[in-house]
């Protein structure tokens, strides 16, 4: 052979190698690197997204104290379209998927339309491995067989949520090797203190996708919702407490089969959300108000209005919420006619002599403050006689003083006191301090309250008369308010005539702790600003000083040895023969230096001075003894359970004080003229503003087999690798 035929061949040789090089390294890279570029453009074949939802944000007190936070949960999912496909695997020759029918709407008319029983499979495969490890339990097929219709097998379906540790073990010995079975950690809310708070707190609800703005599904292929608040600071700081969602991709081939995962960005974890609440003086007022059965007590700090502690009782459990209430709880809570969950704290009611005092307020503002006036017993305005308390015990109180009155209650004072200071200005006064309107804290259900005027009181057929002022000087008649606006009103006299709208929310932390909100106080009013002067805001304060601590004053069971106390009862008569009066008052201290105003109300009580002034002495005392080293801790705490029974005292820790003759804070005995009965408000049941997610009961195909089948038997599975990311790295991230 010539040496010029084997340079031939040897280039020939060459040329092939080179050639099978290139196409070696071509194939390499369509089919190994640009498999996933190659194989998403195949004919039928496309990339599906899932929504993941974010990981909720923590509600705190001013003092970091967690009032509302996640905790791993262990829950088991199916993974119905695996379920399916191994099923499907299974079948021997001539056997069949079992089918089930349903109706579909399409263009607008109702088709007939069969789909895989999704339902019978679980119950045939799934089911009896479950029972095996004693963690099968019954469940809503319908819920179940609805799942996978509007999911096609892209979403897990939750089988059971809150596993215990115990119960994730045993699976988890077992290999966990149950065809399309999962155990997936997932935040679960938890309330540490369970019912304290509750009313502020609020509550979750179950993902709700109707509730997602369309534009915002059509971002996913399939859009998984997040819990959403349903109601408390949980609803009103919805978007804020809401995490940023993840995304999966997966590949789904024409046959609809998922054959992987492309790609996974977690979820981020939402706001953290810090209340004015001091979770240990919420705690001290909640104990107190379970002296009663219903009421409210809100505590504020005058300098700022912060508010420190709401309070309304009976109270109820929002871990009873989650991840849903059961029929029977919500059965039991809307069915109690003590309505837990209503929020006496934002509710309105006669004020009764508490409403003396921004009555006071509106005529030092007028200058009526500088006249006395008589009490003889009683007052006539035309063809109604007007009576005092006193005077239905047969006496007079004489003249009087502001002071004095207020001391005393005497409701002769007050009624030629408003006449005089005028319906007029009084309502545009009262109105600065935020009476009849709403205070706009971030809770659903606050109602406004009522000053009514001339022209409300028109456009129901009636006349207005100085005998309608004089009702509104006492906070009886149409008059009305709530126990967080009278809070406010005693913070107003306590700092000096400063109008604060009462904060709830303290500050909001995003990610890395950068502030989303900083809620500043607000200063709505200065009644100094309106010509109220230090000495006329000093007859006022002088008042409710002698309420508290002279004899003949109305509240000295509110009366402390260590501190001065100030304070205005009120008695107030609801129409209601069932439960005649309800009880208020209205307190600050310390006297020389305020750092608290508290307001309390109690349904169904005898008088401001035998109820209210007990509790709020109680919780004055207690909360200026831990600024001075008592200790108290907040705890877990029970349901507060709402009674109908007739509260006539309430007793404390008087014992050891020193005791005087007490006036008589009977402002309630007075018979009130015809007309001039209270009116109706809304009812406490109606004020709910949101029903919760109910927990699915089982129904009769999600029910356990009483002998279950032979499990259909499967190639051994492999236990699917664990996903980087996700709520459990985040959770431990976050150190909750």
């Amino acid at each position: 052979m010539g040496t010029r035929y084997r340079l031939r061949l040897y280039l020939l040789a060459v040329l092939v190698l080179l050639g099978l090089s290139v196409l070696v390294a071509r194939l390499h890279k369509v089919q190994v690197v640009d498999y996933e570029y190659y194989r998403s453009r195949l004919p039928g074949e496309k990339e599906v997204t899932v929504r993941v939802p974010g990981v909720r944000g923590e509600i705190r007190d001013r003092n970091g104290v967690v009032l509302a936070t996640n905790r791993a949960s262990y829950e088991v999912t199916f993974d119905l379209k695996a379920i399916l496909d191994r099923y499907r695997e299974s079948l021997a020759e001539g056997e069949e998927i079992p089918m089930i029918k349903y109706e579909a709407i399409e263009g607008g008319m109702t088709r007939p339309r069969t789909e895989p029983d999704i339902v019978a499979i679980v119950q045939e495969t799934v089911i009896p491995e479950m029972r095996s490890l004693g963690l099968a339990e019954n469940f809503n097929a319908e819920q179940m067989q609805i799942h996978f219709r509007g999911t096609n097998g892209l979403v897990p379906y939750s089988y059971r949520r809150d596993l215990t540790f115990e119960d994730f073990a045993l699976f988890a010995e077992n290999d966990y090797n149950i065809p399309g079975v999962n155990i997936e950690v997932k935040p679960l809310r938890v309330y540490p203190f369970d019912a304290l708070a509750c009313h502020i707190l609020g509550y979750l609800k179950l993902p709700d996708i109707q509730r997602v703005a369309a534009e915002k599904r059509e971002e996913f292929d399939h859009y998984v919702a997040d819990d959403a608040g349903g109601a408390g600071v949980e609803k009103s700081l919805d978007d804020l407490l809401q995490g940023n969602a993840g995304k999966r991709s997966m590949r789904r081939d024409e046959k609809g089969v998922i054959r992987g995962e492309i790609s996974y960005v977690p979820p981020t974890a939402g706001a953290d959300v810090y209340l004015t609440i001091d979770a240990k003086v919420q705690y001290i007022v909640e104990e107190a108000m379970r002296s009663v059965g219903r009421g409210a007590a809100v505590v504020m700090n005058p300098r700022n209005g912060d508010i420190l502690a709401m309070v309304s009782v009976p109270s109820y459990n929002p871990n009873r919420f989650i991840p849903a209430v059961s029929p029977e709880d919500w059965a039991r809570y809307t069915s109690d006619e003590a309505s837990p969950m209503y929020n006496r704290a934002l509710s309105q009611h006669p004020p009764g002599s508490t409403f003396k005092i921004p009555i006071a307020l509106a005529g030092c503002l007028s200058h009526t403050n500088r006249r006395n006036f008589y009490c003889g017993g009683g007052v006539q305005y035309g063809n109604k006689f007007m009576q005092c308390w006193i005077g239905s015990k047969g006496g007079r109180h004489g003249s009087l003083d502001l002071s004095e009155a207020i001391k005393r209650s005497c409701n002769c004072y007050f009624y030629q006191y408003g006449n005089e200071t005028g319906i007029r200005n009084i309502v545009e006064i009262t109105g600065k301090m935020g009476l009849g309107h709403k205070t706009g804290i971030p809770l659903e259900g606050e109602m406004p309250g009522l000053v009514p005027t001339p022209e409300w009181l028109k456009l129901r057929g009636l006349v207005w008369t100085d005998a309608y002022t004089a009702m509104t000087s006492i906070g009886q008649g149409f008059t009305e308010a709530t126990p967080l606006q009278m809070a406010s009103v005693t913070c107003t006299v306590a700092n000096g005539g400063k109008v604060f709208q009462p904060r709830l929310v303290r500050q909001v932390l995003g990610k890395n702790g950068v502030p989303l909100v900083a809620d500043r106080p607000v200063l709505r009013a200065d009644l100094a600003k309106e010509g109220l002067t230090l000495s006329e805001l000093e007859q006022v304060k002088r008042g409710m000083w002698k309420v508290v601590n002279e004899e003949g004053g109305t509240a000295g069971r509110a009366r402390s040895p260590n501190f001065a106390v100030a304070g205005k009862t009120g008695t107030a008569q609801t129409g209601n023969s069932r439960e005649p009066t309800n009880a208020w008052f209205i307190s600050f201290a310390p006297y020389e230096e305020p750092e608290l105003a508290v307001s309390v109300f109690i349904h169904n009580a005898d008088s401001g001075g035998k109820c209210g002034a007990p509790i709020a002495g109680h919780i004055i005392k207690q909360i200026m003894a831990m600024k001075h080293g008592y200790v108290v801790e907040a705890k877990p705490m029970a349901e507060a359970i709402g009674n109908f029974e007739r509260i006539n005292l309430v007793d404390f820790d008087n014992v050891g004080l020193d005791q005087f003759v007490e006036g008589d804070d009977a402002d309630a005995a007075v018979e009130l003229p015809e007309g001039f009965a209270p009116r109706v408000v809304t009812t406490e049941r109606g004020m709910l503003q949101d029903a919760p997610s109910l927990r699915a009961r089982p129904d009769s195909r999600g029910s356990l087999w009483p002998v279950p089948p032979k499990a259909r038997k499967y190639p051994q599975a492999r236990r699917p690798a664990e996903k980087k990311g996700g709520f459990g790295s985040l959770f431990k991230k976050k150190g909750r």
